[in-house]
């Protein structure tokens, strides 16, 4: 009996959805197919009749990640109804709720060191990807794209040394005082 139309295109979606997280949590060398196709309840034999190689499936979750995250953090702003809408993406994106999810956060601190390491195709597909989120960012928060670029990295930057010191205080800190820079930056 033949699989239901768009069957194909649904599994694809749950490998890529697998991926994403498994990167995220992870990085890309230390996750395997098998390991992924398992995360979307697969053997891993069919992985190749959905992607060429794993290259193709990082750039695949890489698109996917960064839509996720710009409609998570659209919610977020819609939901301010006080004060500028980017300052609820601020206060979510430097949570420790955001710095502890790392399987559902924001794939440019969780991946950007790896991806420099990465192949032109993956690059280029995370070049774009970073693009649309500072277009957004930008777009949010009523600025230019330089300053959307900045605050941008400073909310990746902030995260990423949040996420990587053992000390639970002084990662608090670096959420509060990037929050607060931040801020700042939308204000000049």
């Amino acid at each position: 009996m033949p699989y239901p139309e768009g069957h194909k295109f649904k599994v694809r979606g749950k490998i890529i959805e697998s991926a994403a997280q498994a990167f995220r949590t992870n990085g890309i060398r230390d996750i395997s197919v098998p390991f992924i196709m398992k995360g979307a309840g697969l053997t891993h034999g069919g992985f190749y009749s959905h992607f060429d190689n794993k290259e193709q499936l990082v750039a695949e979750a890489c698109r996917y990640a960064i839509s996720d995250t710009i409609s998570f953090l659209q919610e977020v702003a819609d939901q301010e109804n006080i004060g500028p809408k980017i300052n609820a993406v601020i206060d979510y994106y430097l949570s420790t709720q955001h710095r502890d999810r790392t399987e559902i956060g924001c794939i440019l601190p969780a991946l950007s060191s790896e991806i420099s390491r990465s192949s032109d195709e993956i690059r280029r597909v995370f070049t774009h990807e970073l693009e649309r989120m500072i277009d957004f960012i930008s777009e949010v928060g009523k600025i230019d794209t330089a300053k959307g670029s900045v605050l941008l990295s400073t909310m990746v930057g902030t995260l990423v040394l949040a996420r990587s010191v053992t000390d639970s205080k002084l990662s608090g800190d670096l959420l509060t005082a990037g929050k607060k820079h931040a801020k700042e930056l939308i204000k000049t």
